[in-house]
């Protein structure tokens, strides 16, 4: 077993989180009780032991209704406890070892040796470092995030997108009489039992929101905000039992559900809200304004939860059953993404060939004014990609949602969550060095030999080889990946998840069990484009034009090119991706479709029904970045790689035209989400909306599946890192996500700098 630091950051945090509500003792209370009862009931069926944890943590973890908040549904997250993923605390039965031990420095000094119990305990119990100790190997796969590895992997449950509209057609109370028919069929299932126990739950935390609500009522000297509260009240009272019959209360009947499901995405919002908004519009019981301010509030209470890259409110494009309603709502919340400009949610427009004018209009608008929002996704492009990819009929795929930095699942259908990253340019690096990498000195190459590199005698023997040792790579991608859902499933069920999850409660297992109905999961790849760059340079300058051997290359990349200057010059004169050449484009199609195909066959192969490769990026192409080495493109060692699917920064000297085209290139059949992004100034995109229009239409139309757009002043970002005082409010698309640019590193900052500012 490979040694790992158990108290290794697990996950991207950019955006603090909320401080608990919560004394120090009654926390500490909290996290000792939950302790206790998942080792009282270790002889208990995995879901049993589920949900009698659940209730130590619900209703006690939810906080106070905040003054602004129309609905209610707020809660703390403790370093131990019950998760999906580690944007919200941990996976399954979770300890966040970094974050008991700061807990435990606020402690007074009597009360210490309590957290040492407990962190002891769960070294043994937590669901992330059991996989780990059978995953984490001494060279080729690390623990994620662990730069100094090839590849990384980790458990977690990323981008579950309910069935929320069986959630508002059946309401609580349908929910209890479905799953009561099963188990009197089955009056042994403890996934039944769970379930309906689950359902419980949810009906003592609505009550414990509607106690805090008339608390509120009773010292509230303001008349409006007394009546949100008594509307609240009101909500939280029907819902216990009955479906929805307003927009306010299916909204709060969805947003409480998933605060217990632990869900950090949302699906089709306008879909499944835009026929109660509708509803209460035409009823006269809900002007515009009071919609528009439901819409804020929940916007303010997605931003408040800061799980950085996640969020994922969807509207538009095909596949909706209430376009018409839906589009009332789709409306308004662009209003409120333009306006609110914060970094989450993750608002996304999906759109088609009948998307309208005014739709396309108003999505410019919110971009040109800087909010970073809407993301665009081509469903033209799309819905048949995904059908292909996923292995689905197109009426399924036009389901198709993206989360978190962009990877696609069905919604309420599937889990495809992103449980491996790989670093196809570190893995170029150490196959060009012996096996060795060049910046820690470790051989990587597990049980695969690799040849010197003087017995290459044409780039099509060394690129041959390159992919054999790719293909060791795919293999141990696939059986980590697999092996995560194997080890989640051996302790939790995600109950709540499960219950709105085709086809659990149909089949009645929990989703990791054989309950979901299309089992994916998909692979992130980095530094992409660097590699194409450097296999083409590796052709150019190696095996054509014959000016350095493959030696002299990787001698001048193993000194970061110092005294090798020419060589480096070299290296960056060669073409590049981004600009539309046939030369840099072909070689990037070629190993993404290897890379791409690979990935997708060995998911089938072992059982999976789609696994896909995500041309994404968080942060994570800088910080791996960081610890990879000089590249034959003439990327410097250190340097942050490529983002996504896009160029190097700098790379692109040829127009967005350019740009955009080699982009359309990829066939977006073989990948489960790929971000391509673009900026530009102010006055290019504000003053030039037409054009900007046919710019992305034309992409669109040529096959580009998506576009993320940042609209910022040229200067801006270098002022913000001399004076971030003066930008606290600068918002910015890192890749996946948007940030505010003053709260991210320096060299995530340099990274973004170096990217082409289309301007006038």
């Amino acid at each position: 077993m490979a040694k790992f630091d158990v108290e290794t950051v697990q996950n991207v945090e950019i955006s603090k989180k909320l401080a608990s509500e919560k004394s120090l003792p009654g926390q500490l209370e909290i996290m000792e009780r939950y302790t206790a009862v998942h080792k009282e009931k270790s002889d208990f069926s995995k879901e049993i032991r589920e949900v009698e944890c659940l209730k130590v943590l619900y209703p006690a973890l939810f906080r106070k209704i905040a003054d602004t908040d129309l609905i209610a549904g707020r809660f703390d997250v403790l370093p131990i406890g019950f998760g999906a993923v580690t944007s919200l605390g941990g996976v399954g039965h979770f300890c966040v070892f970094r974050k008991l031990r700061d807990f435990q420095k606020k402690l007074e000094e009597k009360d210490k040796f309590r957290i040492d119990t407990l962190y002891n305990y769960w070294l043994d119990h937590d669901l992330k470092t059991q996989y780990n100790r059978e995953v984490i190997t001494e060279d080729t796969v690390g623990m994620f995030i662990d730069c100094e590895y090839p590849m990384i992997a980790t458990a977690r449950l990323s981008g579950m997108m309910l069935d929320y509209p069986k959630l508002l057609d059946n309401g609580i109370g349908g929910l209890r009489r479905i799953l009561t028919e099963h188990l009197k069929k089955q009056p042994d299932n403890d996934f039944y039992k769970a379930g309906l126990q689950c359902l419980d739950i949810f009906v003592d935390c609505a009550t414990a929101l509607q106690q805090d609500a008339l608390q509120q009522m009773t010292s509230t000297g303001n008349k409006q905000r007394y009546n949100e509260l008594k509307r609240m009240h009101t909500a939280l009272e029907n819902i216990k039992e009955n479906s929805p019959q307003t927009f306010h209360e299916a909204m709060q009947l969805f947003w409480l559900y998933a605060m217990l499901a632990g869900v950090i995405n949302y699906g089709r919002l306008d879909d499944y809200l835009g026929p109660y908004l509708v509803a209460d519009l035409e009823a006269g019981r809900l002007t515009m304004d009071e919609a528009y301010n439901y819409i804020y509030s929940l916007w303010t209470m997605i931003e408040n939860r800061r799980t950085t890259v996640n969020g994922r409110v969807i509207v538009g494009g095909k596949g909706r059953k209430h376009p018409k309603e839906a589009d009332v709502f789709l409306h308004l919340a662009m209003k409120v993404a333009k306006n609110s400009k914060y970094v989450e949610p993750q608002f996304t427009l999906r759109v088609d060939n009948d998307t309208p004018e005014e739709i396309w209009n108003e999505a410019l608008d919110a971009l040109g004014a800087g909010a970073t929002y809407p993301t665009l996704y081509n469903d033209e492009v799309n819905v048949p990609a995904v059908a292909y990819g996923m292995r689905v009929d197109e009426k399924t795929a036009e389901q198709y949602v993206p989360f978190g930095c962009t990877e696609f699942v069905i919604q309420g259908q599937s889990t495809g969550t992103p449980n491996i990253c790989i670093n196809l340019l570190k893995i170029l690096t150490i196959f060009m060095n012996d096996g060795i990498d060049p910046m820690d000195g470790k051989r990587k190459t597990g049980s695969m030999k690799v040849k010197k590199l003087e017995e290459y005698n044409t780039f099509e023997d060394f690129y041959n080889d390159f992919k054999k040792f790719l293909d060791y790579y795919l293999d141990l991608s696939v059986q980590a990946q697999y092996h995560s859902y194997e080890v989640m499933n051996r302790h939790v069920s995600f109950l709540f998840a499960s219950l709105l999850t085709d086809d659990c409660i149909e089949r009645g297992k929990a989703l990791l069990d054989g309950g979901v109905r299309y089992l994916g999961g998909t692979n992130e790849t980095y530094g992409n484009i660097n590699t194409s760059d450097s296999l083409w340079a590796i052709k150019d300058l190696v095996f054509d034009r014959k000016k350095y051997t493959l030696r002299q290359l990787n001698d001048a990349m193993l000194t970061n090119f110092a005294g090798y200057e020419q060589i480096r010059k070299d290296c960056l004169d060669c073409d590049k991706y981004g600009n539309d050449l046939d030369t840099t484009d072909t070689i990037a199609n070629d190993l993404y479709e290897f890379v791409a195909k690979g990935v997708r066959d060995r998911g089938i192969a072992i059982g999976m029904q789609y696994f896909l490769i995500v041309i994404s990026n968080n942060q994570l192409n800088t910080e791996w970045g960081n610890r990879t080495g000089a590249s034959p493109d003439g990327r410097l060692a250190g340097m942050y790689m490529n983002p996504a699917n896009n160029p190097q920064g700098g790379a692109n000297k040829s127009g967005p035209t350019a740009m955009l085209n080699s982009l359309a290139k990829f066939d977006a059949r073989y990948h489960g989400g790929s971000v391509q992004n673009i900026k530009f100034s102010p006055s290019m995109f504000n003053e030039h909306r037409d054009l900007i229009k046919v710019l992305f239409k034309t992409y669109f139309a040529k096959g580009g599946c998506h576009l993320m757009v940042t609209v910022v002043d040229k200067g801006i970002l270098e002022d913000a890192v001399k004076h971030p005082e003066k930008y606290p409010d600068l918002i910015v698309r890192v890749s996946g996500f948007s940030a505010i640019f003053v709260d991210l590193s320096p060299n995530i900052q340099e990274e973004l700098m170096s990217r082409v500012l289309y301007d006038k």
